[in-house]
């Protein structure tokens, strides 16, 4: 998770959870296979389906974590119609030794499907565990280097939302895009994504900028990129900074360096309403960014408050939308219902924050709204597909 930096003048002062860091991973590549990966089932028997979660590592953040993720599936299962789960639930303790040694264990004890865990270094590690053992791997994680083969990412990405925006501001008239990039790996790997965008929706990169990882590196850098985003004449600044890390300042300083942001619109790739205090930020105003759709966000929260009397961890969903997958392709009544080819039919599937489906590189596409801050609140400017056309990207 990004450090907050000190206050210039009125800034955040409490870090914003990151969904599931993008992490620089060291020998840590997916498992190239081929053929249909995942076992033949008996869908007319409970499908026994293994939820890997990072309790058991001593920290009450992960603890929570867990806790969360397991309330979110079985509220899931309890919404399945005509299908059986057989959930059963390993503690990873945040560890990938521990990832590796529970997938195993779980697949000896049945398990067809992993669902989890979360953090990178341990899905990567359930997912090689189990590659020869023909089970696929729907990990919470939204790390993209670690998809492909038998391994799956659920988070949301930063591709997914880089071709949602890019797309929708080229539409809008605003297709010259400035990037703005923390020097940092999530950095370039927001910026690459941006790039990627660009490339296939209709948009051009006419400028880039980046900074040195700090308060007095985006300081340093701002005249700079003010400069370059006039003289380029571009007509979008995008941004990887999250609303923990550079956004604050960088929302602040441009503008007081003559970037008019009513010219050049500031988009950004992270979640800007969290925290909510963010909303207030001046520089921020008539910004863009993606979500999900915020009513069904907002009912799945409710369902949770009232199944389990607290608000949901920020990514519970996620354990929600592996389940109602592995139930709506369950339903099918067809043994193949867990093969690669099944995950990663084209129509997707509803979740709880919209449609999303799985892609056959071992990402995923969301459904996902743009939004923009207006007198400090998030309204939504374009709305969140009910469906997906074409196989995707």
């Amino acid at each position: 998770m990004f450090a907050v930096f000190g206050p210039v003048r009125k800034s955040i002062t409490k870090g914003v959870m990151a969904l599931a860091a993008v992490t620089a991973l060291t020998a840590c590549q997916p498992v190239s296979l081929s053929g249909d990966t995942g076992p033949s089932i008996n869908t007319k028997a409970p499908v026994p389906v293994a939820l890997l979660v990072p309790g058991g590592s001593g920290q009450a953040s992960d603890a929570l974590l867990a806790k969360g993720l397991e309330n979110a599936a079985r509220l899931a299962i309890a919404d399945l119609d005509g299908v059986q789960i057989d959930l059963r639930v390993y503690n990873t303790a945040g560890s990938a030794a521990m990832a590796s040694n529970v997938a195993t264990q779980a697949v000896n004890d049945g398990a067809k499907i992993i669902l989890g865990p979360v953090y990178a270094q341990s899905a990567n590690a359930a997912g090689v565990a189990v590659a020869g053992r023909n089970v696929n791997v729907l990990s919470f994680s939204n790390n993209t280097q670690i998809a492909g083969g038998n391994v799956f990412v659920l988070g949301p990405t930063f591709q997914n939302t880089a071709n949602r925006l890019v797309r929708y501001s080229a539409k809008t008239g605003r297709s010259k895009i400035m990037v703005v990039r923390d020097q940092n790996v999530a950095g370039e790997l927001g910026a690459a994504a941006i790039r990627q965008a660009a490339a296939r929706g209709g948009a051009s990169i006419v400028a880039e900028g980046s900074y040195e990882f700090s308060q007095n590196g985006v300081v340093q850098a701002v005249p700079g990129i003010a400069a370059q985003a006039r003289n380029s004449g571009a007509q979008a600044m995008f941004f990887t900074a999250d609303t923990a890390g550079a956004l604050p300042l960088l929302a602040q300083l441009l503008p007081e360096n003559s970037v008019n942001p009513a010219v050049t619109k500031f988009i950004g790739l992270t979640r800007w309403d969290v925290p909510n205090a963010t909303l207030s930020l001046p520089g921020v105003q008539g910004g863009w960014f993606a979500l999900p759709d915020p009513g069904l966000t907002n009912r799945f929260n409710a369902r949770y408050q009232a199944a389990y009397g607290a608000q949901p961890h920020p990514i519970s969903g996620l354990a929600y939308d592996g389940i109602a997958a592995i139930g709506a392709l369950v339903r099918k009544g067809k043994s193949n219902a867990l093969t690669t080819t099944a995950l990663t039919q084209g129509a997707g599937f509803a979740g709880v924050n919209g449609v999303f489906r799985l892609l056959g590189d071992g990402t995923n596409e969301r459904g996902l709204a743009v939004a923009e801050i207006r007198n400090n609140q998030v309204v939504v400017i374009d709305p969140a597909p009910k469906s997906f056309g074409g196989a995707g990207f």
